[in-house]
């Protein structure tokens, strides 16, 4: 059961419920596979011929759609199992040309079920190829199903909590060996090995770009960096029947204030009144893909299909047969991917406001003495850099009332005006409230000084909603027009928005039944409300008890901010994180009052946009209150008509933020892709690691709208068909029913599938909260592809060499996701973006957990979130180097867990250990991928 009885039947969600994905846009929209499972799958295809054929210069590897790819309502396969028939190999593929690229093979020793011990060697017709799992040329997986009938176990049965008592976790029920299926960590090698000293040409119809995970430096030659915009298929379906048939999402992950790897230059700057102007149609930006005409004096828009006269004062003739202008290679938006423009518009600098709780429940709590200390440790640190000394800073504190502070330079002390009218807040005075950093510093330093010494209010209350400071925040800075960022610092326990007590309600304060992860109606209004004024909320929740009542963490989220909890803020971890945490909201850089707009070639359209953002009337047209250098958005797109094959395929993203300074820019970021019209071609240039993205924003934005279950049902409904169809039309060799194939780049995503869906916001175990999965989706929706990769596939390190000797110089290769990596002699680092584990075995020497821990054995080891120990040894220094490392990647510090083989805490590490079983019920990563092979070979029969 995914969540409580009464959310159960979900009615539609209301106009919110649309923020990962609007409705279809009206229009002439291909929609010819409503659903693949009633696909006829009869005689293959036929192999016609094209002149554009990459496989083979007789253009014999074209893929024809005709009539036989057909609807037909007779027999739909089941795929939620039964007793199934023995398997059959399907209707032999076509023969292509030898020369063509074969799909990427892998082949594993036979793998034998029990039942299937003496039922004798593989189908006949199968490939005979030598052990030792995956290679560089293949893709196909050895899979030795039982004679016979098959007792098939349905997907729901997959999820049993109890199966995994009477096997290993990473076993299979089936028989398979975990160690032969493809690995998802040796593609991530291959793929860095491969990119290792090299550099990514990024040019308009460019190959396939590193994977994510993999550092590269890139050269912008007309298209984007990968870092900033990044296709799920870098070859998309001219016709829409063929996007239909490999039922794999055609978008785009945009990252658009994505920082470049370190040796690349950031995005070159132009005056807008020096710039090429752009579309005047549409409103699309001037971009490489623009084709001149006439000499020079028109331009075709690639995304409205119209001419554009050019201005003389902009005019420039062409040269060459391809028409591009003399002076191309000295104008970036002529030349590059992407390109930032300065626009003349100046808007105040953005504000730095503080609220810090000060009720007598947070006074009891003993927080308030050190946050007030770590204000004002950060903010003189400010003062006494250059470039943040002028940064207009606020201070307020709130109760059951506010308190603003007049910080004017011209005052002997800073004044205290008190609003108790706490329904509609309404400004005493303006000036004062926000005031240049360096002129206000020694008031702000006596305020914070005096803060925990001031008494609460003498009506006993015991603190107010998280609603009032935002309130009281938004005021402010509306009242003086100024975008900025509202940290807010709550110790009371958290209650509901109009409660005058403690008590809360429960999640919501209607009893209208939603989806457990949709935000209030008040959420969602002052969340636009910031939207409109560039305020990003920043939420550092203090309190002993956990994060409950009425979540406080929509609006943070809403605005581009984040909610951080800490649980016991006494000890020296979370004052440690609460530290630099603190240090980094204030640091990080961010653009305010952001509007992206998404421009797509004129044969397509947006068909959705999922992030963490407040949605609009267009998908195609997003406003957010802040973004950082991570934000990412995944954009969903559909065919209209078809495409040009020598055109291609454009995507331009163009971004208007403001600094912190107040300066306005533009950032443009235009992607070209191919188009085909062979489906090989479709499957050849998709990525695992981007469709992980991609799935991830998709289904974590349509848990608003959707049930748990019937969102896992679709991943694998989706995987099941997409395999079918590339083992239909796109294997180029004789494969029997006992072998998996697979696209060489597609190796790792059942892997990573089966990861998001046994994910806690998608399968919710009893172990979780659902506070907890509110935060986790929340903070997962906003990662970039890196960051969501590690996430769902998180790096294993082993700490030491495989002999035990802790004087390595360096930690190992990582490793597979599983239990079965985990050595007792050893010591692991696992870690995603959320948290740091540190696993210890039982037979570690003690000479090792001495140089590391300072324990004198494994039994005086404590287990549990602990700051590791300085220690003069090479270990030490080592492992503190290497989390430092680590830990500067991410814009939120993580805690560590020191995990003890055996302890009750290893439950924590067992749930990213994501090719097990999942302790909330999740399948094996081996049993996930049998069922994805046994329904795909049954779809095709």
């Amino acid at each position: 059961m995914d969540v409580p009885t009464n959310h159960l039947n979900q009615p539609p969600a209301q106009q919110w419920g649309v923020q990962g994905g609007w409705p279809p846009a009206q229009g002439p929209v291909y929609n010819p596979l409503p659903s693949f499972h009633r696909l006829s799958l009869g005689p293959p295809q036929t192999w016609g011929s094209s002149p554009h054929s990459r496989g083979d210069p007789s253009g014999r590897d074209q893929l024809r759609l005709g009539p036989e790819a057909q609807l037909s309502a007779a027999n739909p396969p089941d795929l939620r199992g039964g007793n199934a028939p023995p398997c059959r190999p399907p209707h032999p593929p076509q023969q292509v040309c030898p020369s063509a690229a074969p799909p990427s093979i892998v082949q594993a020793p036979p793998l034998q079920t029990p039942e299937s011990a003496a039922s004798g060697p593989a189908a006949e017709g199968a490939n005979p190829r030598p052990s030792g799992g995956f290679d560089s040329a293949s893709a196909h997986l050895q899979l030795q199903f039982p004679a016979g009938n098959t007792n098939f176990i349905p997907p729901g049965a997959e999820e049993d909590r109890h199966a995994s008592q009477q096997h290993p976790p990473s076993a299979s029920r089936y028989g398979l060996d975990p160690d032969s299926l493809p690995s998802a960590v040796k593609v991530m090698l291959e793929d860095r090995a491969e990119w290792w000293g090299r550099t990514f040409i990024s040019e308009p119809f460019s190959p396939l770009p590193p994977l994510p995970t993999t550092s590269c430096v890139t050269e912008d030659r007309g298209n984007a960096s990968p870092s900033v915009i990044r296709s799920t298929c870098y070859c998309l379906p001219c016709e829409a029947q063929a996007g239909a048939l490999s039922r794999l999402p055609l978008g785009a992950l945009v990252t658009p204030l994505g920082r470049p790897n370190a040796a690349e230059a950031p995005p070159p700057l132009c005056e807008d009144s020096e710039r090429v102007d752009g579309c005047s149609s549409c409103g699309a930006s001037m971009c490489p893909p623009m084709s001149w005409q006439d000499c020079g004096q028109r331009f075709y828009c690639p995304f409205c299909g119209k001419l554009n006269e050019v201005a003389w004062k902009h005019y420039q003739p062409t040269t060459g047969v391809n028409g591009v202008r003399v002076d191309a290679d000295l104008r970036p938006e002529l030349s590059l991917g992407s390109y930032e423009v300065i626009s003349p518009q100046k808007e105040e600098p953005a504000a730095l406001l503080f609220a810090v709780d000060v009720s007598a429940s947070a006074q009891r709590g003993g927080h308030l003495e050190f946050i007030t200390q770590q204000i004002q440790a950060v903010l003189s640190s400010m003062s006494r850099e250059a470039g943040s000394c002028s940064v207009p800073v606020g201070l307020m504190s709130y109760d059951s009332r506010i308190h603003l502070y007049d910080l004017s330079p011209q005052r002997s002390r800073p004044h205290m005006l008190v609003i108790a009218d706490t329904e509609e807040v309404q400004l005493p005075v303006r000036e004062g409230l926000l005031v240049p950093l360096r002129d206000a510093i020694e008031s702000l330093s006596s305020v914070l000084q005096l803060l925990p010494h001031v008494g609460a209010d003498h009506d006993g209350s015991s603190g107010a909603p998280v609603e009032l400071p935002i309130q009281a925040g938004l005021a402010v800075l509306q009242g003086l027009k100024s975008p900025g960022k509202l940290l807010i610092f709550h110790s009371a326990d958290l209650m509901e928005a109009g409660n005058s007590n403690n008590s809360s309600s429960g999640l919501f304060g209607s009893n209208k039944p939603k989806s457990v992860f949709q935000p209030s109606d008040q959420s969602v209004s002052l969340a636009k409300e910031c939207v409109i004024q560039g305020c990003g909320v920043h939420l550092f929740v203090l309190s002993q008890q956990d994060v409950g009542g009425a979540w406080p963490g929509h609006i943070p989220h809403l605005t581009g901010g984040a909610l951080t909890s800490y649980d016991h803020l006494q000890g020296p971890p979370d004052q440690d994180r609460f530290g630099r945490d603190l240090r980094r909201t204030v640091e990080t850089d961010c653009g305010f009052r952001a509007e992206l707009q998404i421009f797509v070639s004129k044969d397509l359209r947006v068909s959705g946009c999922y992030g963490m953002f407040v949605p609009g009337p267009s998908p195609a047209h997003v406003t957010m209150a802040t973004l950082d250098r991570s934000t990412t958005l995944a954009v969903e797109l559909a065919h209209t008509r078809t495409l040009e094959e020598a055109r291609g395929a454009v995507v331009q993203t163009v971004l208007s933020y403001t600094l912190r300074t107040g300066q306005r820019r533009t950032r443009v970021h235009t992607l070209t892709l191919r188009c085909s019209r062979h489906l090989q071609e479709t499957f050849r240039n998709f990525q695992a690691q981007t469709l992980l993205s991609f799935y991830c924003k998709k289904m974590y934005c349509s848990v608003l709208e959707r049930p748990l279950q019937e969102l896992r049902e679709e991943l694998q409904t989706d995987m099941t068909a997409a395999l079918a169809s590339y083992r239909k039309h796109c294997s180029s060799s004789c494969v029997s029913a006992g072998q998996l194939v697979l696209p060489r780049f597609l190796r790792a995503l059942p892997v990573f599938i089966n990861s998001l869906r046994k994910s806690e916001v998608l399968l919710p175990g009893l172990r979780s909260s659902i506070h907890q999965r509110l935060q986790l989706r929340c903070r997962v929706l906003a990662m970039d592809p890196r960051s969501t990769v590690q996430h769902f596939y998180p790096p294993l390190l082993p700490l030491l060499p495989s002999d035990g000797d802790s004087c390595g110089s360096s930690p190992g290769e990582p490793l597979r996701c599983t239990a079965a990596s985990l050595q007792p002699t050893g010591l692991y680092l696992l870690h995603p973006p959320l948290i740091l584990l540190l696993w210890v075995g039982n037979q570690v020497p003690a000479c090792t957990l001495a140089q590391l821990f300072s324990a004198a054995c494994f039994s005086s080891l404590p287990s549990g979130e602990m700051k590791l120990p300085v220690l003069d040894t090479p270990l030490s220094v080592r492992v503190r180097s290497l989390i430092d490392e680590l830990s500067g990647r991410t814009l939120h510090s993580r805690k560590m867990l020191v995990v003890k083989q055996g302890d009750a805490c290893e439950e924590v590490l067992q749930r990213h250990l994501v090719e097990d079983k999942s302790p909330n019920g999740g399948a094996s990563y081996a049993d996930f991928l049998y069922h994805l092979h046994f329904n795909s070979v049954r779809l095709l029969q």
